[in-house]
């Protein structure tokens, strides 16, 4: 799931807060929880830009794509 602008913004805001004057029990747990969506979504961002990988030999024009990503890439419909 990606973020919005507004999640980001306020992850940001509560940094700022927790630097100048601190945060309730709330705000500490709503950026723990904001913290958590931030990396889960970079993590599958990351994931899915991995998994389109092609990897060709330049020697020999092969595909040397990883098996790892292969599979990863069957399972998504990507190869055959």
């Amino acid at each position: 799931m990606a973020m919005t602008n507004e999640q980001i913004a306020r992850i940001n805001e509560l940094a700022r807060k927790k630097k100048t004057e601190g945060l309730s029990e709330a705000e500490l747990e709503e950026q723990t929880v904001l913290r958590r969506a931030y990396i889960d979504s970079v993590k599958a961002n990351f994931r899915s830009q991995v998994e389109t990988i092609k990897v060709i030999d330049e020697k020999t024009g092969e595909d040397v794509t990883p098996e790892k990503i292969k599979e990863a890439q069957r399972k998504n419909g990507m190869r055959d």
